[in-house]
């Protein structure tokens, strides 16, 4: 960098720049005083190279230059173009090749942590439960220090380390990282922007970090009112969205004027039209609709229906209730839940419900309300296609780019987490059955009643479940298993070989680590064993971990160590569910494993396909082929639907039965 010449600041004088200070301006060696036009220069400025161009919509082309804009204490990178900034840029260091055009202001006063440190109060607006949002803040780290407050100490050295962790992003200057969009914005105001940020027509920016790059936009549109927050990589928040409080995580949407405050909303969520006011929004928490208010409730891998709704108030002590729907939950159009509730994992509720439900142990249930009361069908989302069909499409629509992704995120439908609540629930439904009687017409369950009918196919599906899972494990335990062979052999060669064949079942099924036994628990979206959860916060607690990013780091490692930890819980429950000692296991008990696990998987997936068959109905084409005959509205139908044996998840079903059935055959001929 040099200074400018004494002929460079005539000609900038005649081009109606000022300076307090000439000195304090220092340019690029090939400094083209030609593309400086009305700016004003206080404090000390740097600007780069003025070479370039920028392809705006329409195709207009713009070259590079600074136009109309008072300029404080700013560093200008190279190849940008700055234009039309009505009140100024003061303190903030631009990155090469941005374009920022029509803004009214772009500041950092005072020093400012940039979002990093504001509080989030979830679960209970009043506080109690605050989570202060950062860059570095994943699902399971926020579930930690919200949910463990029965930890103090834990709570504490949480706080200590977040605290310590935040001191970084403290400064007097903003940031505006490289090839920067911001266009016909409002008020910005102590923001950091990520590279390749693109900031359209934005209301309001305050106090917050926009965390993007060149992997992972971050998109921030039209009418955007923002408030103490970060925004993460490849998020997208548009159309008046209005944020107090609130940490964006990776890859979300929230648009059409959808409202939050005090919320975390972590990867792959989107929020548009409705309300979300205190939430601990899991990853792939969905709501879409107007009429919606999520309240005071943790939420994962969920839907909320039109209209859905939650209540946090006692109307006496004020809004101490919270919720909590597990992974995989969904509300129908106009349900209710009155707080404190707890729905269990991948269960559907249906209709309006106040006697404060808990179902954590009665997961893929219906919760639907008649007459004021509460009747749970256990286990019926089983057989559901929509269940299947989710399961499917959340890896799909992972939508995150960035190469560091915070979330540690397990897709696994059926998981030794889910599997210990079916044992639960099976020993429930069965205690029921002991209590009440094999020939009651009900049952209670807490605030909710059970058919007789519903209890007997809630025992039927969690079993079938539960065998799926555990055979599963098992068969891809045993991939490489070698065959048996047994031709031109003596007997006492057959038995010996049979031995040996044992022997190697044993050794594969042998697991790698010890750590798994045990119970299970849903991280947001991390399922790990609770040892290793319980042995990380004895850590946190002792002091041994001393940073934000090893605790990040600790979850990274629970994640990708799943499958051996899920095979060690397989192994260590062989001789509850199977009635087998796995140090003594046979060929002829895996063989037995299998064809259990086969009737499961087929008959599972032959109720999904005709679960998907409804869908393709005469009442579902109610309304196609309108002014048509019969057959000119199932014309219509499949035109704009499909027919149902082309549909491509019926034969992805079909093929399933096959994949699984071929499967099982191929390994019960290498055992036999």
């Amino acid at each position: 960098m040099r200074h400018l010449t004494h002929q460079e600041i005539e000609t900038l004088r005649q081009q109606v720049c000022s300076a307090e200070d000439w000195n304090d301006i220092l340019v690029s060696p090939d400094f083209a005083t030609k593309r400086v036009w009305r700016v004003r220069f206080s404090g000390h400025v740097q600007i780069g190279s003025l070479e370039g161009r920028f392809t705006l919509p329409g195709g207009i082309i713009r070259k590079a230059g600074i136009f109309g804009v008072a300029l404080h204490n700013v560093t200008v990178g190279d190849g940008c173009l700055i234009e039309n900034v009505e009140s100024g840029i003061a303190n903030y260091d631009i990155g090469h090749h941005c374009l920022i055009t029509g803004v009214e202001s772009i500041v950092t006063e005072g020093e400012s942590r940039f979002g990093n440190g504001a509080e989030a109060a979830v679960m209970n607006e009043t506080g109690g439960r605050e989570v202060a949002i950062h860059e570095q803040l994943s699902a399971q780290l926020a579930y930690m220090m919200a949910f463990y407050r029965y930890r103090p100490q834990l709570t504490q050295r949480l706080q200590q380390l977040t605290a310590d962790h935040i001191a970084q992003y403290v400064s007097s200057r903003g940031r505006i990282g490289d090839h920067v969009t911001i266009r016909h914005a409002g008020t910005i105001l102590n923001v950091n922007i990520g590279s390749g940020a693109t900031l359209h027509g934005c209301c309001r920016l305050t106090d917050g970090s926009i965390v993007s790059n060149a992997d992972a936009p971050v998109h921030v549109g039209h009418g955007v009112v923002a408030d103490h927050f970060i925004i993460h990589s490849g998020s997208h928040v548009d159309d008046g969205t209005m944020l107090t409080n609130c940490f964006v995580g990776q890859a979300c949407r929230l648009g059409h004027n959808y409202s939050a405050s005090d919320s975390l909303f972590f990867s792959n969520c989107q929020g548009e039209n409705g309300e979300a006011c205190a939430i601990f929004a899991g990853p792939f928490t969905v709501t879409h609709h107007k009429s919606t208010l999520l309240i005071a409730g943790m939420f994962s891998f969920m839907n909320a229906g039109s209209g859905s709704n939650q209540s946090n108030h006692m109307y006496k002590l004020g809004p101490i209730h919270q919720g909590i729907l597990e992974r995989g939950a969904k509300t129908t159009s106009d349900s209710y839940i009155l707080w404190p509730a707890r729905v269990g994992a991948f269960s559907l509720v249906m209709g309006r419900h106040t006697g404060h439900m808990d179902t954590t142990n009665m997961p893929f249930s219906y919760l639907i309300e008649k007459n004021n009361t509460t009747y749970l069908v256990p286990g019926v989302n089983l057989r559901s296609v929509g269940t299947i069909r989710d399961a499917l499409k959340w890896p799909k629509r992972d939508g995150r780019t960035d190469a560091h992704q915070l979330d540690k995120i397990n897709f696994n439908l059926l998981s030794p987490f889910m599997i210990q609540k079916m044992m639960r629930g099976t020993d429930i439904l069965e205690q029921l059955q002991q209590t009440s009687g094999m020939l009651s017409e009900e049952y209670a369950f807490h605030s909710a009643r059970i058919r007789n009918s519903s209890l007997k196919k809630g025992l039927r599906f969690y079993s079938m479940a539960m065998h799926k899972f555990m055979g599963n494990s098992v068969i891809k335990r045993l991939e490489t298993l070698k065959p048996l062979i047994k031709t031109g052999l003596t007997d006492a060669e057959v038995l010996a070989a049979r031995r040996e064949h044992d022997a190697e079942i044993r050794n594969l099924l042998r697991p790698t680590t010890k750590i798994g036994t045990g119970e299970w628990v849903d991280i947001s979206g991390l399922i790990a064993p609770k040892s290793e959860i319980d042995r990380l916060i004895e850590r946190i607690e002792q002091g041994d971990i001393t940073s934000i990013e090893t605790i990040n780091a600790e979850f990274d490692r629970m994640h990708l160590s799943y499958y051996d930890y899920e095979w060690t819980w397989v192994y260590d429950h062989l001789q509850s569910f199977y009635g087998i000692r796995p140090e003594e296991i046979t060929a002829q008990d895996v063989v037995r494993i299998v064809e259990q696990w086969q009737d499961a998987v087929v008959t599972l997936d032959r109720m999904v396909y005709e679960d998907a068959r409804k869908e393709f109905s005469l009442a579902s084409m109610t309304g196609f082929g309108a002014d048509g005959t019969k057959l000119e509205k199932q014309t219509d139908f499949e035109q704009v639907r499909g027919a149902f044996d082309t549909d491509p998840f019926v034969t992805a079903v079909l093929q399933h039965i096959d994949i699984k059935t071929a499967l099982g055959q191929n390994l019960l001929a290498r055992l036999s």
